[in-house]
């Protein structure tokens, strides 16, 4: 059902090469257990990343903690990316995916297991934080290795497919953790919390009785504070039971590559890790799509991260940034979800999709900033919908610049590119962040920023030139076979039997392949 669901355009295709794109490649049932499991660890990486932000009132209460510190837990996610993201690249490009996957587990279950020990404040203080920078540390695979999982299981006309369900799965993952926040008790929503001018005798009076004048403090402070430190517990329980089972999975089953290639570009060997690093640091087109990505989807993760910090200042309880950032992320990732499927139908125009989707964002972030200060009546409506039309031309980009990113550095391995531009998402939702730690910033200047920065990117994304060096080659190798150039479908791994990036991808002739140039090279 899932093939007959994601293989609506075969346009390319003729009715006996759905499985097959040369005698020597093959797709496998089995590609789907593999993104699945993957897209699973990613999700799960990304809401133990950001627990906490969704429900900082309650920890702030339980652990006494600031807003600097759960600024700071939400840091280390860019943090351990940077730290780590060079190592991990080379892992996937070098080792493959099991052993990157294995590790990248490991580390969650390592991660998300110390966090569980206590809830005693200080202890548990320690013991999150190091936690929290033991799960970021996956996340230079969670977020980097879709591409790679989509190149080396699926077939060119369901890679932008299988590569926006597990990228976006960390989106989904954040969307649960945003609708966890309204089920965490919130202390200072329903009690008073202790005078701080107050005796200790008299605080602790104060605190075993029940506010019967306030008809909305119906409970202790410390029986509320106690609540929600289980609720706190009773999350971080689930998240580890998760990766556990995630972990078992991997050992089971989770190899490296299938036996053959799903696509002819699959099969060809990549360029070295070291020289593959050189070419990539030439390459101005891909540095534009670095900074395009990188400041659109960073700041909107610190934005979306600390979201209940942001709407309390405007008088809006947790529960209110809980949903909207949960309804914003899974609308999100639904759109994305519809735009790769569009990027694999209507191959070739990812650039449109990416202005048609900047301009939305910019409309949908300066609607949320107006209604946020006031210069238009405010409603409660008009606030979700602005943030959930913001979040879904935000995540709508990701898994179209993923693909991007790899049809531009192709044959570069995928291992390298994603992770300098997943590390310059992390850079900038690094400086986001740490310009809250800033004494006296407030809150004001956040939603404004996502406005300047949308609107700011579509100038240097007008100025990209795009190319498909991959769907091309891949298109090129099945017209020369369906014409009988390529005798020999059993080729070389170091040597392309067809060498163009003049042909056109899905369009075109009956075959789905057009001649820019009025001509085809090949190389047999």
């Amino acid at each position: 059902m899932a093939d007959r669901v994601l293989s609506v355009s075969r346009s390319f295709l003729s009715k006996n090469e759905k499985d097959s794109i040369t005698d020597s490649c093959s797709v496998y049932t089995r590609r789907w257990y593999i993104l699945i499991v993957f897209s699973l660890i990613a999700g799960v990486q990304a809401a133990a990343w950001n627990t906490w932000g969704p429900i900082a009132g309650s920890a702030e209460d339980v652990f006494g903690w600031s807003d600097g510190t759960i600024a700071l837990l939400e840091n280390w996610g860019p943090i351990a990316y940077i730290v780590s993201f060079v190592l991990f690249s080379w892992l996937l490009d070098v080792k493959g995916l099991r052993i990157s996957v294995l590790v990248t587990v490991a580390l969650m279950f390592v991660g998300t297991g110390i966090r569980c020990i206590t809830s005693k404040p200080k202890p548990a203080t320690w013991l999150i934080h190091t936690g929290q920078f033991l799960n970021d540390l996956a996340a230079p695979v969670a977020m980097g290795a879709p591409p790679l999982v989509s190149s080396t299981w699926f077939p060119p006309n369901q890679r932008a497919t299988a590569t926006a369900i597990s990228s976006l799965m960390s989106y989904v993952g954040i969307s649960i953790s945003f609708g966890v926040g309204p089920f965490v008790l919130n202390p200072t929503e329903v009690a008073d919390p202790p005078s701080p001018s107050a005796d200790i005798q008299n605080s602790s009076v104060k605190s075993s009785v029940y506010f019967e004048s306030n008809s909305t403090n119906k409970m202790s402070w410390d029986e509320a504070v106690s609540t929600a430190r289980w609720h706190i517990m009773l999350y971080m329980y689930i998240e580890f039971g998760l990766v556990a089972i995630l972990f078992l999975c991997v050992l089971v089953y989770f190899p490296a590559k299938p036996p053959r290639p799903p696509s002819f570009s699959a099969s060809k060997k990549k360029v070295d890790y070291v020289e593959g690093g050189k070419r990539l640091m030439k390459n101005c087109q891909f540095w534009n799509l670095n900074i395009l990505y990188g400041a659109t989807t960073g700041v909107f993760s610190g934005w979306g991260g600390v979201l209940a910090v942001n709407l309390l200042s405007f008088n809006l309880k947790q529960d209110t940034a809980g949903w909207i950032g949960f309804y914003a992320n899974i609308a999100g990732c639904i759109f994305g979800f519809i735009m790769a499927r569009f990027a694999d139908v209507f191959t070739g125009h990812m650039k449109s999709f990416l202005i048609f989707l900047f301009l939305g964002s910019t409309g949908s972030f300066l609607w949320f900033s107006l209604l946020c200060q006031g210069f238009i009546p405010f409603s409660r409506v008009w606030l979700y919908i602005s943030a959930v039309l913001g979040g879904c031309f935000i995540n709508g980009s990701i898994p179209l610049f993923y693909e991007l990113t790899i049809e531009t550095t192709y044959p570069i391995a995928e291992g390298i590119p994603m992770a300098v531009v997943t590390t310059s998402n992390h850079v900038f939702c690094l400086l986001f962040l740490a310009a809250l730690m800033i004494p006296g910033i407030g809150t004001l200047w956040m939603n404004w920023c996502m406005v300047g920065i949308c609107a700011g990117c579509i100038p240097l994304l007008l100025l990209f030139k795009e190319q498909y060096s991959r769907l091309e080659l891949d298109a090129a190798n099945r017209q020369a076979k369906r014409t009988g150039t390529i005798q020999n479908t059993k080729h070389d791994e170091e040597t392309p039997l067809i060498s163009s990036l003049d042909v056109g991808y899905g369009g075109g002739d009956k075959n789905g392949v057009h001649n820019r140039t009025g001509s085809m090279n090949s190389e047999v």
